[in-house]
Formats: structure tokens, C-alpha cells, sequence
């Protein structure tokens, strides 16, 4: 097999392309395999220009080394063999932005907002470091098996993108690709392309706001949480499992969700509105529970209960007292009417009864 550089041993072709051809390689010296990227040299280009576009092509790879996003490729090395540059950078796993379009079509909107506001933070963060790009096209997104949104193609620049493009240039650039890689654009997402594109009532934003609305889209519309991360991408990112390190969680509709809680601490019941509400003995809750409210009904109850029974008894006695008609309970009682003279069967007065 072809060793490059007595380092890299070329395995076979991952991508080619009009600024050169792609190998999954072994680096003899990691060990790692990695994607090397061969310098090709357009048809037609005078001879005496060869050497300076190799030139040129090697400087830019040595200054996106520089970069340090999770959304632009990492450049592992640049050597020469052969008068030409290859440059290694990592390898990562999946499919390029146009091979996925070839393969399913355009992009649901969230979806492709997602990957544009990944393209535009690896953007924003090359030309933090001093290395624009100079047009991304959908050969340069690469879509990981990981779920990541790669930029490539720094420093691999053809006469044809040798003019470094400026802030709003670059913005108008990921415009125009969100433009063909989505499936819609009739909702909030083209209100987003058409800022970018500069036909929008605000003229076109700035890449931080840009970027926070492609997030906000991508998220369905959700507002950041107070205290969680920026759209921007300066704060704490959102994980795959909805948290944010340090922060509350994700709720889908936009509401902030509950503080992670420290290993040592209750664990967190879910109310029936869904507001977590931790519980610890001899701590009140959220809610009171109901034993102590019912204490003063049974007081209550027992109270009535007894004072029914009293009057029961009562009557009883009186139903046994003067008065009473002779024979078992529920014999004949005096209807005397009181008056003077009436008396009962044993000479007393008797008492009416209502």
C-alpha cells in the first residue's frame, strides 16, 4: 500500500472533490486512522501557479489548526510529499451534507436549522481565529453518526475562492445554503433565511443573533431557560439527555425545569402538575398532607355523635319518668290537658308532652 510521507498509509477513498481526494489512512505514528486529504490541482491551472496554490493550500491548513470548535474538523498535521501538501485531520464517521440530500431530499426545517446554526458557530469560531471560510457548500458539512455538524474545507481554497469573504458575505453564504437544504419555508425558518439573505425588514443580523434564532427554531420555538446556556454558544451546552451541566432542565415548552439535585439529597417526586417538589423527614413539603386537617372533622363527628346519643338517652328516661303509660316502653302516655285539678294516675300534676 501507498505510504505518504513515510507516516500515513492510504487505506481507500472516502470523498474526491474539485480541490482534491479524501483517504481513510493509518497513522503509523498514532496508530489512529484518520481522513488525509490529497491536494489536486484544477485542470487548466499554468504550471508556474501550481506551486503557489500548493502553498497557499498548506498555509490555510496550518491556520485552521488554530481552530478549536467541535463544529469545525480538527486539523491533526500537514505534510508534503511529492511537492504536494496533504493534510490530516480526524476522521469522522457519516455522511456529507450533499450526499444526504442526494440519498433523502431536503431537510425538515428544525432539522435544518439545527445544522445550520452548527455551521454558523464553527464559522463564527474560524473566524474568531483568524481563518475565514470562504463559502460553505454541502460537501463541506459533514453529518456524524455522533449527531455532529462538521465544517470542513479551511484553507482548501481554488482561484475561483481565493477573495476571504467578510461577516455579512459569510452570513449571505449560509443563507442561500439553508435556502437549498430545507423542505420549508413558509414558517419560522424562512423568516431566518430571508434575514440572512438580507431581505428581511431588519437588514441582516449579526451572526450571534442569527445563530440564536436558528437555535430557537431548531428547538421548536422554545425560549432559553433564565440561567441556562446561550444560543450563542458561550454558555453551557444543552446534552443529549435535555440538561445542562451546572443548570436546570430543558423543559419542551419552554419552561425552566428543576435544578439537578446533589447526589446525597432526597429523591424528587413528580406532582401532578409536574413540578418536582423534594421530600425529607421532618421537612414540610409543598403540600400539606391530608391526616392533619381530618383530625378536628373526627373530633367533630365523635362530639355530634355523643351529644345525638345524650339526647337519645334523654328522652328515654323521660319516656320511663311520670307520665308514662303503663306497660313496656312504648305503652299509652297521659294526654291529660294540664290544668288545674288534672293529675296524672298517681295524683301528681301532669306535664304535656309536644
Amino acid at each position: 500500500m501507498t505510504v505518504i510521507a513515510g507516516r500515513y498509509r492510504l487505506l481507500d477513498v472516502l470523498a474526491e472533490g474539485a480541490t482534491g481526494t479524501v483517504w481513510r489512512a493509518l497513522d503509523g505514528t498514532s496508530g489512529h486512522e484518520v481522513a488525509l486529504k490529497e491536494s489536486r490541482v484544477p485542470p487548466g491551472l499554468p504550471a508556474d501557479e501550481v506551486p503557489l496554490l500548493h502553498a497557499r493550500r498548506e498555509r490555510g491548513a496550518r491556520a485552521a489548526a488554530r481552530i478549536s470548535h467541535p463544529s469545525v474538523v480538527r486539523v491533526l498535521g500537514v505534510v508534503t510529499d511529492d511537492g504536494r501538501p496533504w493534510v490530516a485531520t480526524e476522521l469522522v464517521r457519516g455522511l456529507t451534507l450533499a450526499e444526504t440530500l442526494e440519498a433523502g431530499g431536503p431537510l425538515p426545517a428544525r432539522e435544518a436549522a439545527r445544522v445550520g446554526a452548527e455551521v454558523l458557530a464553527g464559522l463564527r469560531a474560524a473566524r474568531e481565529a483568524g481563518v475565514p471560510h470562504r463559502g460553505v457548500e454541502p460537501e463541506d458539512v459533514l453529518l456524524g453518526n455522533d449527531g455532529r455538524v462538521v465544517v470542513t474545507g479551511f484553507g482548501g481554497a481554488s482561484r475561483a475562492k481565493t477573495e476571504e469573504a467578510g461577516p455579512t458575505e459569510e452570513l449571505r453564504s449560509l443563507g442561500a445554503l439553508l435556502g437549498r437544504i430545507a423542505d420549508d419555508r413558509s414558517g419560522p425558518l424562512g423568516t431566518v433565511i430571508d434575514a440572512l439573505l438580507g431581505e428581511g425588514p431588519g437588514g441582516v443580523p449579526t451572526a450571534e443573533r442569527a445563530e440564536r434564532e436558528l437555535r430557537r427554531v431548531a428547538d421548536g420555538g422554545a425560549r432559553t431557560p433564565a440561567g441556562g446556556s446561550r444560543a450563542d454558544g458561550s454558555g453551557p451546552r444543552a446534552g443529549d439527555d435535555g440538561t445542562r451541566a451546572g443548570g436546570g432542565a430543558r423543559a419542551g415548552d419552554g419552561a425552566p425545569g428543576t435544578g439537578a439535585a446533589p447526589a446525597d439529597a432526597p429523591a424528587t417526586h413528580q406532582g401532578a402538575h409536574g413540578n418536582g417538589t423534594a421530600s425529607a423527614p421532618g421537612t414540610p413539603s409543598g403540600r400539606r398532607t391530608g391526616a392533619p386537617r381530618r383530625v378536628p372533622v373526627l373530633v367533630a363527628g365523635i362530639v355530634g355523635a355523643l351529644l345525638i346519643a345524650g339526647a337519645l338517652v334523654y328522652h328515654a328516661v323521660r319516656d320511663d319518668g311520670p307520665g308514662a303509660g303503663p306497660g313496656a316502653p312504648g305503652g299509652v302516655t297521659s294526654t291529660v290537658p294540664a290544668g288545674s285539678g288534672a293529675t296524672g294516675a298517681d295524683g301528681v300534676p301532669a306535664t304535656p308532652r309536644s
